[in-house]
């Protein structure tokens, strides 16, 4: 596929999905009145209403508007006698996308993977599954107005064990495996593939409020960790410096602010000396904890080394946040927190592949190789070496 096929494809689909609003969210409502279930983080995922569409068509958009990776030269080198070797930027090839609850996962994930000039297999949730055959099935149009076929995305509308087959024999060939879902999906994977999988690993983010810092902007960015609880880059624990002037009356401002959330918060036993209202940790296997849920936990800790300490020993490497007037400990912070992202003074719900303008969101990878944080179309390729010659032979 040219950029131009490419571009082609994504503003059709934009305009199809902007066209077709109503019905995606008609369909998602089968999908939510099918559901069953309690978890009301789940049930966030799930929606599809007019905010969730619009991002959508505006992730299209922003990649569309992207420049194309695919060919870009990473070295050249002419030899004497004149071999031309170059490494160029091509596709990874078929990649295969496992996630549940989220249909904009359809999409955004997707597109971001087209781009790059890649087939996907997407393997949606079975709680989605009316929402997801809606938007494949846009996408098909699109690419048949511009005379793709529909291999180029596929949607696998299979059960568990099928699924679990295809992962364990590797039936589709796939080149690469992003699973999104919980740590039974992700561990399963891991265990049983026989190609490179990116590890969309589960949040519990962490966020130090050091002694000298502005407290109510730390108040802020605290509550806006919590603005949605479904996702992987909300904030699940706070550390409070224990030499924080005036802790316990700024610890009692910033219980009242949680609670006006509706949030249950919970502390350990030193500050729940401090304050009667929190609700006591029930044992330190919560510091381990995602949430996802109305819940934050408040603990002291006694310095900045202590607190590094504790972040690389509980958090999932995601996102962790400092609050500091003091860059000296900020830049200590962040080059010893052993996470994804590392923020001075900002927000970990900025961890996101949209906001750190890579286009839509298809994955935030907490492993190392073969890369780290939100993963966007310079993520989803590999390289491959040229030979131009006119003759030439190895002597």
């Amino acid at each position: 596929m040219t950029t131009e096929q490419k571009n082609a494809v994504l503003g059709t689909l934009a305009e199809l999905i902007n066209n077709h609003q109503q019905d995606i969210i008609a369909q998602n409502k089968k999908d939510l009145d099918l559901y069953t279930g309690e978890d009301p983080a789940m049930f966030d995922r799930l929606k599809v209403d007019e905010k969730k569409v619009a991002g959508m068509v505006a992730a299209i958009q922003h990649v569309q508007s992207l420049k194309d990776p695919v060919g870009k030269i990473l070295y050249t080198h002419t030899r004497p006698d004149g071999l031309t070797i170059e490494n160029q930027v091509v596709p990874f090839g078929k990649i295969l996308i496992i996630y549940e609850s989220r249909p904009d996962v359809t999409i955004e994930a997707a597109v971001t993977a087209f781009k790059a000039g890649n087939t996907i297999l997407l393997k949606g949730g079975k709680e989605a599954r009316h929402s997801n055959l809606c938007l494949v099935e846009l996408w098909h149009k699109a690419l048949a107005q511009h005379g793709l076929g529909d291999d180029k995305i596929r949607y696998l509308d299979m059960n568990r064990t099928a699924t679990q087959q295809l992962i364990k024999n590797n039936t589709e060939k796939v080149d690469l495996i992003i699973p999104r879902g919980g740590d039974s999906l992700i561990q399963f994977v891991m265990e049983h593939s026989n190609v490179p999988v990116v590890v969309s690993g589960r949040g519990n983010n962490f966020l130090l409020v050091d002694r000298d810092c502005d407290f109510e902007m730390a108040t802020n960015i605290i509550l806006n960790g919590k603005q949605r609880l479904s996702v992987c880059n909300a904030l699940d624990k706070v550390l409070l410096h224990k030499e924080i002037p005036d802790l316990k009356e700024k610890l009692n401002h910033l219980i009242r602010k949680l609670q006006s959330m509706e949030l249950e918060v919970y502390g350990d036993s030193k500050l729940c000396a401090l304050n009667e209202q929190l609700i006591k940790m029930p044992g330190q296997n919560m510091m381990s904890e995602e949430f996802l849920s109305a819940k934050i936990l408040l603990c002291q800790t006694e310095g900045i080394e202590q607190a590094i300490r504790t972040i690389n020993a509980y958090s999932g490497g995601h996102s962790a946040v400092i609050v500091t007037n003091n860059t000296a400990r900020a830049r200590q912070f962040m080059q010893d927190v052993d996470c994804a992202a590392v923020y001075h003074n900002a927000s970990t719900r900025f961890t996101d592949g949209g906001q750190f303008g890579l286009g839509a969101e298809i994955a935030i990878s907490t492993q190392k190789l073969h890369f780290r944080g939100p993963i966007g179309m310079e993520q989803l390729v590999t390289n491959k070496w040229f030979g131009f010659g006119n003759g030439q032979i190895r002597k």
